[in-house]
């Protein structure tokens, strides 16, 4: 069976009788960087994507690019990441692994729809300031970052587009408009349509930053956010219902030509010890929008709609189980999260992810407990096992080998 076939018959139709998928959620650059020269084989090195096309493909882009002497020629930005199954591509500028995935025997990594569910026409990129160490400039969504090249990590936004009601009004106005919806598809959309309708892989709508927490953290900045909710509640239903209205209307027309397996909601609404907003807030400025959108893909028949977010999320399960979700990822154990509990306090739930990554490095006998800790969830369906964000530099290649070698033979096990 190809990845889609096993992504429908596992984890959708928990058919127990298939085995999951053999992913996992990425890489960061500096962990390739490492792997390379402990003998993972160069074959294919994924090149950093340089083209613009929307805001979820292209954030960061021209800061991964940048002129960089800490980069030497042929590694990536230690801060980069590379996408390996569950972290789908395109996004935010970040390569599609493939040595990883060959060398392992993975599984085809799930793709996005790649239209355009923010702004049209984007910002142009442009430099603000550039010195040896470090980038100040202007993103793809308006935003003034500022860009270390040492460290190299996902840029700091230091400005955001919106700030107030005037300047969403002007962005709404510019931007968001619905008017012309074509726009908002790629000048190679009818290439994409043949290669969607005759893919191995799974599809999904939406991604980052997409989501009814997420975005306007992302438009507002998180603090302007927690005070426009008080202060401005008439802006930020605006800008859910404006956001929300767009994607139903782009998927509406994406649907007309294509079939998806899946939705995924970026939301990293949690940290380490719990949700970032009370309930009342978020039943007030999230529930309504999640039930216009969940009932719309249901209603299209997109049977998994998975939520992405990370942190303590024990709180907010049952929360987006009535929005309409029925999947989450990558519930970080570091803090707290359990699979095996989730697993039975949520039976009906999609669940991926819930491996230490960072655990992955303390070696064969550890590595043995994880997934001894995780192997009754793979005879269970709705579930993908893997690393619970990123795998990060400190694993060396041995234990990722050891680790991704057990766990692939226990998934063929099954």
């Amino acid at each position: 069976m190809n990845s889609r076939e096993i992504f429908t018959e596992s984890v959708i139709n928990r058919n127990p009788n298939v085995r999951t998928l053999k992913w996992e959620f990425g890489y960061w650059g500096g962990c390739l960087n490492r792997w390379y020269k402990e003998g993972l084989p160069k074959k294919n090195r994924a090149p950093v994507p340089t083209e613009y096309r929307d805001m979820t493909d292209s954030l960061y882009t021209y800061a991964w690019n940048c002129e960089n002497k800490y980069i030497k020629e042929g590694e990536y930005p230690n801060g980069y990441a590379l996408c390996a199954g569950n972290m789908y591509y395109p996004n935010q500028g970040f390569a599609l692994d493939s040595d990883v995935r060959d060398y392992f025997g993975l599984d085809a990594i799930q793709r996005r729809v790649d239209v355009n569910l923010f702004f049209e026409p984007i910002f142009e990129p442009r430099t603000i300031m550039e010195t040896e160490e470090k980038l100040e400039y202007i993103d793809v969504d308006g935003a003034r970052r500022i860009f270390l090249k040492e460290s190299a990590t996902i840029p700091t936004t230091m400005e955001c587009v919106v700030k107030d009601r005037a300047s969403w009004a002007q962005v709404k106005e510019e931007r968001l408009s619905i008017k012309d919806i074509s726009k908002r598809f790629p000048d190679d959309w009818g290439q994409l349509v043949k290669e969607y309708k005759n893919r191995d892989y799974p599809l999904i709508l939406g991604g980052y930053p997409m989501g009814f927490f997420g975005s306007l953290a992302h438009l507002l900045g998180y603090e302007n956010l927690f005070f426009a909710y008080y202060d401005e509640p008439e802006m930020i239903h605006d800008m859910l219902d404006t956001l929300t209205e767009l994607w139903i209307a782009v998927f509406e027309e994406a649907l007309q030509h294509i079939e998806v397996d899946a939705a995924a909601i970026w939301e990293d609404i949690s940290f380490g010890s719990g949700c970032m907003l009370p309930m009342p807030l978020m039943r007030e400025f999230m529930l309504p929008y999640y039930k216009r959108m969940t009932d719309f893909l249901r209603g299209k028949g997109v049977d998994a709609i998975i939520v992405d977010t990370d942190g303590n999320c024990w709180d907010i399960i049952p929360f987006f189980i009535e929005c309409g979700a029925n999947g989450m990822y990558p519930f970080e154990v570091h803090c707290t999260m359990d699979v095996r509990k989730v697993r039975e306090m949520y039976p009906d739930l999609i669940i991926c992810g819930g491996i230490p990554k960072s655990e992955i490095e303390l070696g064969p006998a550890r590595i043995d407990q994880l997934l001894e800790d995780i192997a009754p969830l793979l005879k269970s369906g709705g579930f993908i096992p893997f690393g619970d964000h990123f795998i990060p530099p400190e694993v060396s290649f041995e234990n990722f080998k050891y680790y991704r070698e057990k766990l692939n033979a226990m998934i063929e096990d099954i």
